[in-house]
């Protein structure tokens, strides 16, 4: 199963792959049976690309769910299809950016897809399609026998809306000439930190999750709540790091002359608001840790990095 979900994954964005490479092989080529179709291509290359999105992931993937009658596969290229976009904007026949600007975005672009395919992996234990996102489980308890058609919209169409929201400034990187300046520099260091931040908090959840799944095993009573590291100063430390790492992508966009490139960054954030309280409402599902993850809201911030708050100065709750 896991090398047939492999193989699925590999194979899944070809279509797209095979032609853009041969659009960029034949698009000078007027004598072409698809030259009309090539201009086009050439002269629009944010629409394309939505428009590949669409065929291939949002039409294709979703009809491979349904075979599979798993989402799995979405998650994982989550991680991957920036990549795919950084590349295609920067190699794109009309395309105009500054070489230095383009490489360091491109490598930023991979060092975030790195990190968060690997914690994907490993959080799935190394296997290929295992499961499917709990959200998206728990979506399909609530739609019943109209999650077939609804996961098109909830699951896919929806990403392709997040995905070049936040992967805008690709684009822009990849559309507009201008020398380095010190807000390239400052974007540089936001999207290092939202990274490496990210990358610590991850590492503190997966080390937290296996020891109490060692614990569990051994019959041994498991922790209630990871407040440790990361984890003491803010509840959600690994959604800070990712929001610092797309807000300052944008940061590159918006030194390029586009201020609404914000929008992009502002709705994944609004997104990733209501995953937390979907993630904290499960938290509290769980007996075993309800009383101490209260206590752990009550006195950590939700994703900013802050000091406590001293439990001798919480409201003290009124006796019955």
């Amino acid at each position: 199963m896991a090398f047939k979900n492999a193989l699925i994954a590999f194979m899944a964005p070809l279509p797209s792959i095979i032609f853009y490479i041969y659009f960029l092989n034949n698009h000078q080529n007027h004598h072409h049976l698809l030259s009309p179709l090539w201009k086009w291509c050439y002269q629009h290359p944010l629409i394309l690309a939505n428009t590949l999105f669409f065929l291939n992931i949002d039409l294709g993937f979703w009809l491979i769910s349904l075979l599979q009658s798993s989402n799995w596969m979405i998650d994982l290229y989550w991680t991957v299809i920036p990549v795919m976009l950084v590349h295609y904007f920067g190699s794109h026949p009309n395309a105009d950016y500054n070489l230095w600007r383009s490489m360091v975005v491109m490598v930023l672009t991979w060092v975030w897809a790195i990190r968060l395919t690997h914690n994907y992996f490993r959080r799935e234990k190394w296997e290929w399609g295992a499961r499917e996102d709990w959200r998206f489980t728990d979506m399909a308890r609530q739609h019943g026998q109209n999650w077939w058609w609804v996961s098109f919209f909830g699951v896919y169409l929806i990403q392709q809306v997040f995905l070049f929201g936040v992967c805008i400034p690709l684009y822009i990187v990849h559309s507009v000439n201008k020398p380095l300046n010190l807000w390239d520099i400052t974007a540089f260091v936001i999207c290092i930190c939202g990274i490496v931040y990210a990358h610590i908090a991850d590492s503190q959840l997966h080390a937290f999750v296996s020891k109490n799944e060692k614990q569990k095993e051994e019959g041994k009573s498991m922790v209630p709540n990871l407040d440790e590291g990361l984890w003491y100063y803010s509840r959600h430390p690994n959604y800070f790091g990712e929001q610092l790492w797309w807000w300052g992508l944008a940061i590159f966009g918006w030194n390029l002359g586009s201020v609404w490139v914000f929008v992009g960054a502002l709705l994944n954030t609004l997104c990733l608001a209501y995953v937390t309280t979907l993630v904290e409402k499960r938290m509290l599902k769980q007996e075993y840790r309800v009383d101490a993850y209260k206590m752990y809201q009550k006195t950590t911030s939700i994703w900013v990095p802050w000091f406590k708050v001293s439990p001798k100065l919480l409201p003290k709750e009124k006796e019955i």
